[in-house]
């Protein structure tokens, strides 16, 4: 198979052909032409100066019109000096080798004139046309004559002009090869040029090429450099658009090995204390039905666990959040309403942002509810918790602070991890996977935004939502 650079090669040599080869040719046709339309003026300049004199000359020695062809002509041709590769003759009388030619011709470089040749005179002589062309073994003759007398009298006679093309016909054909040479020579430079200027085109594909084949599962660091902008060059955009492709494929392959990895690990100890109990269960029905009861707990656990892995692999596709016109005022409402329902707090709707804003309300009111929650278990029976929302600058706050003990600074990062826990804290009374907040933080950058955690003033921690407008 022929390679991508040899292919852009020979189409380039092909176009650059046809471009040369006809730029040559039209070349040649335009020198032909323009020689065609100087020797057409030239003929009829020199037909128009004799027909002139022969209608209105008279003879220098009488004063009088010119009363002989001869002596017509004779007085012409002595006032005229011909042009390069141009004859003039005056041709009067006949014979069996032709019209008689005058002593006083004139001829200037001409290798073959028409003077010496009695068969093209008789022609020339003998026809009925005032123009015409006279093909001979030295080349192409152009020829114009003007009549004198009546062409079948005894005293017949013509002038005639003839121009010799072949030399200037040589020029062109000359010209014509010197261009094909050049245009062969530009060829060849073309040919090395464009295989330079092609590989390096066509270098960053390669480079793709050569770093996919060694990419495997376990190593998807690989990147191509990026040479150029890559709003301006195609293959620094290329080597951009591979590096984003590789950076998503790195973090899938890196979402699917901690997905296994945490569910494999969350996983084994509800299903080792399953299996332990379903062991040790014996015909006491009341040790059957706790063990049951241990067992059922255990397998909700891992539904649940289950669930929010789901929900955080769902969180890489586009459609995890699909937004819709949302009344800030109302979803913030909806959000404290069911927020009381979680424990017995002394729950307080302290800001409610007015305006609307495009948002997926089910997600953002599943990450408020599970802050909510978060606070709840965190706090003691009693204990204030505030929900509210402000909107600023094409973004949206929604925040749940509690009054309980507060975040130790080194876990601020480590609990929005997944299975990841802070340090235990007083009154917390929570027993989750480590998934919630993970969850929260996915909601967020869905949306293009973020979780940020705070102080509450007073003692406490502050969770806000900080969400852009999905417009």
């Amino acid at each position: 198979m022929i390679s991508a650079r040899a292919r852009i090669l020979l189409w380039l040599l092909v176009v650059m052909t046809v471009a040369l080869a006809a730029v040559a040719g039209t070349t040649r046709s335009i020198l032909l032409r323009d020689l065609d339309h100087r020797v057409d003026r030239l003929l009829a300049q020199e037909t128009q100066e004799f027909a002139n004199l022969y209608e209105e000359g008279v003879d220098p020695e009488t004063g009088r019109p010119f009363t002989s062809p001869r002596r017509l002509l004779w007085v012409f041709l002595q006032r005229q000096y011909a042009d390069p590769d141009e004859e003039l003759l005056g041709l009067v009388g006949r014979s069996d080798r032709g019209p008689a030619q005058l002593v006083q011709p004139r001829t200037l470089t001409v290798t073959r004139p028409l003077e010496a040749d009695p068969a093209g005179r008789r022609e020339i002589f003998e026809s009925g046309d005032g123009t015409g062309t006279l093909d001979r073994p030295s080349g192409e003759l152009r020829w114009a004559k003007v009549g004198i007398g009546a062409p079948d009298g005894p005293d017949a006679a013509a002038f005639v002009v003839a121009i010799h093309t072949e030399r200037e016909r040589q020029q062109v054909a000359d010209v014509f090869v010197i261009m094909l040479a050049i245009s062969a020579v530009a060829l060849v430079l073309i040919s090395a040029i464009g295989w330079a200027v092609a590989g390096r085109i066509l270098a960053p594909v390669r480079l793709v090429g050569e770093t996919a084949a060694q990419l495997t599962e376990q190593d998807l660091t690989r990147r191509i450099p990026v040479r150029g902008r890559a709003d301006r060059d195609e293959t620094a955009a290329l080597a951009a658009t591979f590096n984003a492709m590789m950076d998503r494929l790195e973090r899938a392959f890196a979402a699917q090995r901690e997905f296994v990895d945490d569910a494999g690990h969350e996983l084994r100890t509800p299903i080792t204390i399953v299996r332990g109990h379903l062991e040790l269960m014996g015909e006491d029905p009341a040790e059957r039905e706790e063990t049951l009861r241990l067992v059922t707990d255990e397998l909700d656990r891992m539904t649940r666990i289950v669930e929010d892995l789901l929900l955080l692999a769902k969180a890489e596709r586009p459609d995890f959040v699909e937004p819709e016109p949302v009344q800030l005022a109302e979803l913030t409402a909806d959000v404290f309403v069911k927020a009381r329902t979680l424990g017995e707090r002394d729950w307080e709707l302290s800001e409610v942002a007015e305006g609307e804003m495009r948002l997926d309300p089910q997600r953002v009111t599943q990450a408020m509810v599970q802050l909510a929650q978060n606070a709840v278990q965190h706090t003691a029976p009693g204990s204030r918790i505030r929900i509210g929302s402000r909107a600023a600058g094409g973004h949206v706050e929604l925040y749940v602070a509690d009054g309980g003990p507060g975040i130790q600074p080194q876990d601020a990062t480590l609990i929005f991890e997944r299975f990841r826990r802070g340090t235990a804290r007083r009154g917390s009374r929570g027993g989750g996977a480590g998934l919630g907040l993970a969850i929260v933080k996915a909601i967020a950058e869905g949306h293009r935004g973020r979780v940020e955690l705070s102080p509450t003033e007073g003692g406490g921690a502050t969770f806000t939502l900080i969400l852009q407008d999905g417009l």
